[in-house]
C-alpha cells in the first residue's frame, strides 16, 4: 500500500484521529492516550500500532517511559494531495455564490 493510502486508512477511524489530535499537543504515554476512551489498554495499543505502521506516530524510550509522538510527514502528504483540489472547490463556491446573487436579484425584481 502506498503511503497516502496507508495514512488515510489509519485516519479513517475516529479513535485514531483523536489520538493524533492529542499527540499534536505533545508526547504522551499509552495510559495518557487511553484515558479519554472507554476501551482496554490492549485495544488502544492496537490503534497505536496502526498509526505507527502508517508512520503517523513513533515511540521513544526513556527508561521505563515509552512516549508516543506525532510524526507530521504523512500529514503533510495528505495536505499536499488535498491542496491540488482546492482550486476545484474555490471555483465551485464562486459559481454557487454567483448563482445565489442572481437568485436574490431575480427575487427582488419579482417583488418590485
Amino acid at each position: 500500500m502506498d503511503q497516502l493510502s496507508s495514512t488515510l486508512s489509519a485516519l479513517a477511524d475516529p479513535t485514531r484521529r483523536a489520538i493524533v489530535a492529542r499527540l499534536a499537543a505533545g508526547e504522551a504515554t499509552v495510559n495518557e492516550l487511553a484515558a479519554p476512551f472507554e476501551m482496554s489498554l490492549p485495544a488502544v495499543s492496537k490503534h497505536l500500532k496502526v498509526l505507527e505502521r502508517a508512520g503517523l506516530i513513533s515511540r521513544g524510550r526513556n527508561a521505563q517511559w515509552r512516549p508516543c509522538r506525532l510524526e507530521a510527514a504523512p500529514l503533510k502528504e495528505i495536505a499536499d494531495w488535498v491542496e491540488r483540489y482546492r482550486h476545484f472547490w474555490e471555483g465551485s463556491f464562486d459559481r454557487l455564490d454567483s448563482y445565489l446573487h442572481e437568485l436574490q436579484r431575480n427575487e427582488k425584481s419579482d417583488q418590485d
